[in-house]
């Protein structure tokens, strides 16, 4: 049975109730999942607004994304909002862009990725020579296949199993040398680029998973196939797409509820049966999602019954988080695209100081510049988004701290050739210590647990819990993080729910057209 062919369509008191904890893109995704199988879903958001991390900041230009800043493997949306009837092109304006990026290093080369990739091939072997172009293509072999070889029985899999992945790889002897197994991230990039400037540079994937390229497998090297696949920017910022999918949500009927903070998940009788909120309300639920970091639970931040979920969350290292900056501008000198990476010299660097607990002295700077790639001239005062890696579990910042980093960033623009107009101010800065705030028991770290080591992926709780009635979604639970693999996680969830209900309660399957059941 698929939850896609599943409807609960009863009379009100007797449809299957859940309760969805945290309206991040999982939260959301999950909310529509159920609410178009026919369940009656309630969402709960402590924050006054939906999307999670992707989230905005004012500024004089119009909210400034301080969050994801584009979207890739579209299929992942256009199939959950398919799921619900509807079109993802008829709620937002994606945008592909034919620059995936723009990369700078302080000796002044530059390199632009494309979405065609002999565009990107033409790019490198001009930047680089015709080695460094014929070892880009069989580095793009090598991710394509590992991709395709991951996709089924580690991303699209409920429970990825460790068991199925090593009889897929053995059915398939080539994937054991693209895979690396014993290599770093880093020490196989070195082996694949004789140009250490493009090892640098596809090293950076890690980050995009919270991680280190010389502590992380090489098998996530994968992540630049997902992104050499397409990119698109949401026109008007990501913060658009949250606002499409809390839309839907709410024309499916989910009641959405802002500001309502939870006290405790209610476990009666081994299974997890209502939500209590912090106004003494009590939510009963035949399911509740939890779209939260995990580790959460384990910590006995929503009662004492659910310790047992997720309990190495506690134990295992936290990703990495970030330094995020979100103003508006007129940008000066260097011509920006929407994806900008400017390098420092030194690629080990910041990933000793992050693996130390420490900002990077020297980190590179991921500049979006928002209005950029929307097929129209940006305007004259732009919204920009700053990010740099920093460690979670990162001390409070001081104000003095703060401004001294905030002015070495502010240097490294100019050596650059990049400036702002008007300067940015500190103020709007996003830390990890902030980050704990908005997102509690993480500890500031924005991508769950840490990708470091072999079995990184198979330590990552999965959708469904120990607590029968009480499942996981969002980007610390499996597959992972990042905005589409959080949007993954609640087709699990939705999937494990329907399928839980048509089995073990009243709640009969609807027959559907033909005579074909859903059971």
């Amino acid at each position: 049975m698929t939850f896609s062919r599943t409807r609960f369509d009863k009379p009100a008191q007797q449809r299957a109730r859940a309760v969805v904890i945290g309206a991040g893109v999982g939260g959301l995704a999950s909310a529509i999942r159920l609410a178009a199988a026919g369940v009656e879903v309630t969402l709960l958001e402590r924050h006054n607004h939906a999307g999670g991390k992707i989230r905005t900041l004012p500024s004089d230009a119009g909210p400034v994304d301080a969050g994801p800043t584009v979207l890739t493997l579209r299929h992942v949306f256009d199939d959950l909002f398919q799921s619900a009837g509807a079109r993802l092109d008829d709620h937002v304006t994606l945008i592909p862009q034919t620059i995936l990026a723009r990369h700078v290093w302080p000796d002044g080369s530059e390199l632009d990725l494309h979405a065609n990739p002999e565009d990107s091939a033409a790019a490198i072997r001009a930047f680089a020579g015709s080695r460094s172009e014929t070892e880009f293509r069989a580095f793009c072999d090598r991710t394509r296949a590992l991709f395709n070889a991951f996709d089924a029985p580690m991303m699209r899999a409920a429970v990825p199993r460790l068991g199925a992945l090593t009889r897929h790889v053995l059915s398939n002897p080539h994937l054991i040398g693209q895979m690396a197994p014993l290599s770093t991230m880093a020490r196989a990039l070195k082996r694949q680029f004789s140009d250490p400037r493009l090892a640098q540079l596809f090293g950076r994937y890690a980050t995009y998973v919270g991680g280190s390229p010389y502590r992380s497998p090489a098998v996530l090297a994968l992540i630049w196939h997902a992104e050499a696949s397409g990119v698109w920017v949401v026109k008007g910022g990501m913060h658009k797409l949250a606002g499409a999918m809390s839309e839907l949500a709410a024309a499916l009927g989910v009641d959405i509820r802002l500001n309502a903070h939870v006290d405790r998940i209610e476990v009666r009788g081994g299974h997890a049966r209502a939500v209590h909120l912090d106004t003494g309300a009590r939510l009963p639920a035949d399911a509740i999602v939890f779209n939260g970091d995990p580790r959460a639970l384990a910590s006995g931040a929503l009662g004492d019954a659910c310790r047992t979920i997720a309990p190495q969350t506690l134990r295992v290292p936290r990703s990495y988080s970030a330094r995020v900056h979100s103003f508006a501008a007129t940008p000066q000198g260097r011509e920006l695209a929407h994806h900008n990476v400017f390098f420092d010299a030194d690629p080990a660097s910041e990933f000793t100081d992050l693996q130390a607990g420490r900002i990077p002295r020297n980190p590179s700077l991921y500049i979006c510049a928002e209005d950029r790639g929307q097929d129209h001239a940006p305007p004259t005062l732009e919204r920009f988004e700053i990010i740099t890696n920093a460690p979670a579990n990162a001390a409070p910042d001081t104000d003095k701290d703060l401004h001294q980093w905030h002015q070495t960033i502010i240097q490294k623009m100019q050596s650059f050739n990049l400036s702002f107009s008007p300067t940015p101010q500190a103020t709007a800065i996003t830390t990890p210590p902030m980050f704990n705030g908005l997102f509690p028991e993480t500890q500031g770290a924005l991508y769950g647990q840490s990708p470091h080591g072999m079995m990184a992926a198979f330590a990552r709780p999965t959708a469904r819990t120990a607590i029968p009635g009480l499942y996981l979604a969002g980007g610390g639970a499996h597959p992972g993080a990042g905005v589409p693999m959080a949007t993954l996680s609640a087709r699990h969830a939705a999937e494990a729910i329907l399928n839980d209900l048509t089995s073990t309660s009243t709640f009969a399957p609807m027959a559907m057209p033909g005579g074909m059941s859903t059971a």
